[in-house]
């Protein structure tokens, strides 16, 4: 578990009140858990176990109400602060996992002095009291939601720190470029500014490649937590359908001779190389009398106008172009499909197309590079950062002053006001700079019992 020292953040006072709530999800299991936190938990611990058990020990026992009736028989945990998650005296109820045993216990500790946990709070209180910096509190929320192994991984490695570490490099190495920057105003004789005019864009110029490289490892991370959105579109009946299937590895999508089968859009989450994708099969594109079909096609448009990527799909041999304009946005992957009924045709990428045919799988592995390729998606092992929006927000806006600070060669102090302004932005990250309306939209969007 991090510590206050790893975040550098002073820890707080403790908070007043104690809350609890069911950490395990809603519903029928073998195991249920209630976590409790606050300083309440010493006299909530006597009054449903008859004891406090000793620290990190586990203790078998019966849980008690307030009238000394059994509720349930499990274990219980005992973390004393502030070496717990939230910082505060944290104690952990097991128990067997059915709704009605699992409320009935957390009904108990909640007449025995403690209130009802909102989403995010536990992991709040973990970041007030300097257990976790911002970063790291936001990669465990990640973390749970992850929808694949690489997310996973990613999430992990921030939650232990490593993102957090490179942003502190950086901070670091902007703090020493402040700290010569103001001796050179304080003591503005040409000899010292001559002398350290050189080191100081030095410095300025190694921070700004280690930054570039901090943002290149965020932004892959953000589409490992946001997922792709790759919309198929072209005529009717040149495989699009089939496609999704090959895709997706099973039979999702109805495949006919029929044009028009597709009426409404039919979305498949799938993964290549960890990355999550969502590709979405839609209505043909082309005139249409069918008042169904046409609302279908409006359907697909609205799809093309949300999508990252864009798989306009052709059928080799025919090559007609779908219908109507295709959206400027979203990158675009042209697909020539069914190279199978066609004589001497290869398949794979052909400069800006890829050849392939859904019915055989022949170049759908050359596909699946396209679309990570379109999407700016390039593996770089165990080194990625699983980013959020806000954070890719704050590293551009660093990466903006940094470059303002560059222009500034004879005006030290428009030099040393972008350098703090980088600074400030780089601090949002971590949380060193952070307005509660912040904290309180990202806490909000935890699961209760985290």
């Amino acid at each position: 578990m991090p510590s206050a020292e790893r975040s550098g953040r002073s820890p707080l006072p403790v908070i007043p009140d104690t809350i609890a709530a069911l950490a395990t999800p809603a519903g029928r299991g073998g195991i249920g858990i209630v976590r409790v936190s606050g300083p309440k938990v010493p006299e909530i611990a006597r009054v449903l176990l008859g004891r406090l058990p000793q620290a990190r020990k586990a203790l078998h026992c019966f849980f008690r109400d307030a009238r000394g009736e059994r509720v349930d028989e499990g274990i219980a945990l005992y973390f004393p602060a502030p070496r717990s998650y939230t910082g505060e005296a944290v104690l952990e109820l097991q128990g067997h996992g059915g709704p009605v045993v699992m409320h009935a216990l957390l009904g108990a500790v909640l007449d025995a002095g403690a209130r009802l946990a909102e989403p995010g709070e536990y992991t709040r209180r973990a970041f007030l009291n300097g257990r976790l910096d911002l970063a790291q509190a936001e990669a465990v929320a990640d973390l749970i939601d992850a929808a694949s192994r690489e997310a996973a991984r990613s999430a992990l490695r921030s939650l232990s720190g490593d993102f957090s570490a490179a942003v502190a490099a950086l901070v670091d190495a902007l703090t020493g470029l402040r700290a010569l920057t103001e001796a050179m105003l304080d003591f503005p004789d040409e000899e010292v500014d001559a002398l350290h005019r050189d080191d100081a864009f030095a410095r300025l110029s190694r921070l700004r490649a280690a930054l570039e490289e901090v943002l290149a490892k965020s932004s892959q991370g953000s589409l490992l937590r946001t997922g792709i959105h790759v919309v198929l579109a072209g005529r009717p009946n040149v495989g699009k359908s089939s496609l999704l299937n090959r895709l997706a590895g099973e039979e999702r999508a109805i495949v006919t001779a029929v044009p028009g089968t597709t009426r409404d859009a039919l979305r498949e989450p799938i993964q290549i190389e960890g990355v999550p994708i969502v590709v979405v099969d839609t209505a043909g594109l082309r005139e249409s009398r069918d008042e169904v079909e046409r609302l279908g096609i409006e359907r697909t448009r609205q799809e093309m106008q949300r999508a990252d990527v864009v798989l306009v799909v052709l059928e080799a041999g025919r090559m007609e172009a779908p219908e109507g304009e295709l959206p400027a946005g979203a990158a675009r992957v042209t697909v020539v499909n069914k190279i199978d009924l066609v004589a001497g045709a290869v398949p794979g990428r052909h400069g800006a197309e890829v050849h392939v045919s859904a019915k055989t799988g022949a170049g759908i592995d050359a596909l699946r590079a396209a679309i990570l390729e379109a999407a700016g998606w390039q593996a770089r092992g165990e080194s990625v950062f699983l980013a959020r929006e806000r954070h890719l927000r704050a590293l551009r806006a660093a990466q903006a002053h940094l470059t303002a600070a560059v222009d500034q060669p004879a005006h030290w102090e428009f030099f040393a006001e972008e350098l703090r302004l980088a600074q400030e932005a780089l601090g949002e990250i971590s949380g060193r700079v952070s307005a509660d309306d912040l904290l309180g939209e990202i806490f909000a969007r935890f699961c209760i019992g985290k």
